[in-house]
């Protein structure tokens, strides 16, 4: 084994499933069991993608022999992703359940999400200690999301706050600056996975509307982090907040660039619109966002990737995330191999090691 495949991974974006339609069932007091049997008797979840895939969700070869779900055999998913590939965290995220923000009942979503961070810490965070989680809240109602923030980010294994990128309104603005302040007061990035957009209560998932299928879907997803960032960013967040932390999850990485080139030449000529700002909008950015790798974007050329890459702050800024156990799982030893070692172990874990503080 060569130096290189000895590297330690941490891996950002690891979705663990459920067992069974009722797995949250213990944790949800009677009146919300009563409400989630009323729509269908299932996993009492929100959204989901509102467009199928053709080629399905998840890895085929990731179904466990126990014959549960994919993903939802936390031993499997030592075997399959934490052994074979050296990591040393792997922060669980239910991307099934942060859609709960696409319903329009708050105070139902908020119960789901409650139920959703007991089980999660009673049934998966002690199955090993490579396992973190991300806390789910939902976007509805930023005050019960800032208690709950509260009430679970003292527990030792969690490392973050996870939201869904479909919103009815871009994230900066200050209806939701009760999650910010909350996240700040407990020491815990944001972390904005895709899923949902178009679903739901949600806005349409691109700027000009509904698209018709999955793929339209999937290469539009930088629409979403687009407007959130240049919404942080221009709304003062980060003045507001100097602490705080934002990851845009699963959303490519190559549009930032030239998105950050146009919002510091507007902000030279419109910065009176916006006389909180402090900096260039790209300095805010560096300092407070990251991203994840997974969907990199693989050129033909790979060398177009390095310059993209050198336009900012890209071995600072960068994640590694492999999306298990879905069908575009990014293998950490296959990726990223024109870059130095320095510039790889940053990436891989070192980035995170420092964010999530582990």
């Amino acid at each position: 084994m060569n130096q290189e495949e000895k590297l330690p991974v941490i891996d950002c974006d690891v979705h663990n499933g459920f067992r069974s339609n009722h797995d949250l069932f213990p944790y949800l007091d009677d009146t919300w069991k009563s409400q989630a049997l009323l729509r269908g008797g299932g996993l009492p979840l929100g959204g989901g993608l509102p467009y199928a895939s053709p080629i399905g969700n998840k890895r085929k070869d990731a179904n466990p022999p126990s014959g549960l779900p994919v993903g939802a055999d936390p031993d499997y998913m030592i075997k399959q992703l934490i052994e074979p590939f050296n990591v040393e965290y792997a922060i669980l995220c239910s991307d099934s359940m942060i859609a709960v923000s696409s319903f329009a009942d708050a105070d139902y979503a908020a119960a789901m999400c409650r139920a959703y961070n007991d089980y999660l810490i009673a049934e998966w965070l002690p199955k090993s200690p490579t396992f973190k989680g991300l806390l789910c809240i939902a976007t509805q109602d930023p005050i019960q999301a800032a208690r709950e923030i509260d009430r679970i980010a003292p527990h030792p294994d969690i490392v973050g706050v996870s939201i869904i990128g479909g919103s009815r309104m871009p994230y900066g603005q200050r209806f939701f600056h009760p999650i910010y302040e909350a996240c700040q007061r407990n020491d815990m990035p944001l972390v904005i996975h895709p899923g949902a957009e178009g679903s739901g209560i949600f806005n349409p998932p691109t700027a000009v509307g509904y698209v018709s299928n999955y793929l339209e879907w999937h290469s539009c997803l930088p629409q979403t982090y687009m407007a959130h960032l240049v919404s942080f960013v221009c709304e003062g967040v980060f003045e507001k907040y100097p602490d705080f932390k934002v990851v845009l999850s699963e959303g490519g990485v190559t549009w930032l660039p030239p998105l950050l080139w146009r919002l510091d030449k507007n902000f030279k000529a419109l910065r009176a619109s916006t006389p909180w700002l402090k900096r260039l909008p790209s300095e805010y950015v560096r300092d407070h966002c990251f991203m994840t790798t997974q969907p990199i974007e693989e050129p033909d050329n790979p060398k177009h990737l390095k310059m993209m890459f050198e336009m900012f702050d890209a071995e600072n800024m960068l994640l590694f995330s492999s999306d298990y156990p879905h069908w575009d799982f990014d293998d950490p030893t296959k990726i990223l191999k024109q870059f130095p070692l320095e510039t790889k172990r940053k990436i891989l874990s070192e980035n995170a090691r420092a964010l999530f503080k582990l």
